[in-house]
């Protein structure tokens, strides 16, 4: 395998950040065909040679998330037989981490069967962004790579020269992730006491910390129903916020999250392109749209170099 070549092919789920990605690393994406029967299985057919070659797959797991997994295991079963020399699935949004534990019994572990299912259908490696979950990273016996979108979300936050700031962290399992922000951002440090009774369900009970006459920027993972996104902001406004902003890796979007954006007293919802957005949502004024293409076309460029890809973390 010659470590200054690669091939880089996308999935449906994300054509626009692949092309992004491949125009960073100054390529084009490799030649395939997707197409599917009319019963809806899923067929790929690779049109150019890999056999030898360092082959990455971008594909995220949004919306169908279940068709855009099995489109991405086909392509990697297809890849692997088609004799390339090493296989990374690039995942900038990998589905099913929020089932990384048995919460109750008799349940599955979703987030570790998709990690068996992508180490079966061939994949070497992983590359994704801000897992929901950083010990998802133990349930691989391939090395995997968890980026950060901090450096874009906090570029951007910075120009937004709020006063008085306060990062706040939506649960206690972000607390790591938003005291990180908080430092770079010289900024306090508030929680949001949430309690889960069931699935896209979120009750708000407490805020911990003053966030009394200062901005504030929300920081998570994802927003999907943004039902607690929009609780958080009503808590922090009754504990004297002044404007309020949300910075979220993954913009999921689910059912009725464009509307209760739209009605929340908060200034901005700021996401990255992990997933594709449809045009409504990219539409919508207090949603602003930021490129990770560059962190992850540079993870890219130093993988397949056998350079090291730590500094991406930070």
């Amino acid at each position: 395998m010659d470590k200054n070549t690669m091939k880089v092919f996308s999935g449906s789920s994300n054509k626009p950040l692949a092309e992004e990605i491949a125009g960073y690393l100054k390529i084009n994406l490799g030649k395939s065909t997707l197409e599917r029967f009319s019963d809806g299985e899923i067929h790929f057919f690779i049109d150019e040679n890999v056999r030898g070659e360092d082959v990455f797959v971008i594909q995220s797991g949004s919306y169908d998330a279940n068709f855009h997994m099995m489109e991405l295991f086909v392509m990697i079963d297809a890849l692997k037989r088609a004799s390339a020399e090493r296989i990374t699935a690039v995942v900038p949004y990998y589905c099913y981490a929020r089932q990384d534990w048995k919460d109750r019994p008799r349940v599955a572990i979703s987030a570790r069967l998709v990690a068996d299912l992508l180490e079966a259908a061939g994949a070497d490696r992983v590359l994704t962004m801000d897992l929901h979950s950083p010990q998802i990273q133990g349930f691989f016996s391939v090395p995997v790579d968890n980026l950060t979108a901090g450096p874009v979300l906090l570029k951007y936050v910075k120009t937004l020269e709020l006063q008085n700031l306060a990062v706040v962290s939506p649960d206690a399992g972000g607390v790591g992730r938003a005291r990180y922000f908080a430092k770079k951002l010289e900024a306090g440090l508030a929680i949001i006491d949430k309690r889960r009774p069931a699935p896209n369900v979120a009750q708000v009970h407490n805020v911990i910390g003053d966030v009394m006459d200062k901005d504030v920027v929300i920081l998570d993972d994802m927003v999907d129903t943004a039902g607690t996104l929009v609780q958080s902001v009503e808590a922090l406004k009754n504990e004297g916020a002044k404007e309020i902003f949300a910075a979220c890796t993954h913009a999921v979007l689910s059912g009725q999250a464009l509307k209760r954006i739209n009605i929340s007293p908060m200034e901005g919802l700021i996401v990255t392109n992990t997933i594709l957005l449809d045009k409504k949502k990219e539409a919508c004024e207090k949603i602003r749209v930021l490129s990770v293409a560059g962190l992850f076309g540079e993870a890219i460029r130093r993988i397949n170099r056998g350079m090291s890809v730590s500094s991406l973390f930070e």
